[in-house]
C-alpha cells in the first residue's frame, strides 16, 4: 500500500510518470497542476488548502489536492482537485486514501467540498459524496458541517 504524504514543496520531476500517463489517457489536469505549480498560480497553500501524494516504493503513484473552490465565491467551500492514480495502482484503495486525506484536511476549514468529474461517479458516491445536477461546475458534494 502506498503512503499518503502532504507536500508543500513539490518537485515536478516526481510527477513525470503520472503526467505522461494521464496525458496518454486524455486527461489534462496533471499537466495543469504542473503548469500552475511552476507559475505559482496554484500552490495549494491558501488557508485550508493542501496537496497530497501517494508514494509506493519511492514512486509517486497518485495525487490529489484541496483548494478553496474558485467557482463558489465562498471561503467555506472547498474543491477536490486533480485526483489521479496511476493505472497499475488503481482499485487497491489509493484513490480512497488520497480523498480521505483531503477530507480530513478540509474539516475545520471548509463546510462543504465540491468536485467536478466526468468519469468517477461511483467512486465519489462510494466515498460519501452526493451527486448534484444543479451547477455546471459541480457533479458531487460532501457536506462536512454547518451547511443546510
Amino acid at each position: 500500500m502506498a503512503t499518503i504524504v502532504r507536500v508543500r514543496d513539490l518537485k515536478l520531476d516526481a510527477l513525470k510518470e503520472l503526467r505522461a500517463q494521464s496525458s496518454a489517457e486524455g486527461f489534462s489536469f496533471i499537466e495543469r497542476l504542473c503548469e500552475e505549480w511552476a507559475s505559482g498560480a496554484n500552490r495549494f497553500d491558501a488557508p485550508g488548502e493542501a496537496l497530497f501524494l501517494a508514494v509506493n516504493d519511492g514512486q509517486v503513484v497518485g495525487v490529489c489536492g484541496l483548494n478553496c473552490d474558485p467557482y463558489a465565491r465562498n471561503p467555506l467551500i472547498g474543491r477536490v482537485r486533480r485526483l489521479y492514480v496511476s493505472r497499475a495502482n488503481r482499485h487497491c484503495g489509493i484513490g480512497g486514501a488520497l480523498l480521505e486525506a483531503v477530507v480530513a484536511c478540509a474539516r475545520g476549514h471548509f463546510n462543504l467540498l465540491r468536485v467536478r468529474t466526468e468519469a468517477a461517479d461511483d467512486f465519489y458516491t462510494a466515498q460519501g459524496f452526493r451527486r448534484v445536477a444543479s451547477d455546471a461546475e459541480v457533479t458531487h458534494v460532501l457536506q462536512l458541517s454547518g451547511f443546510d
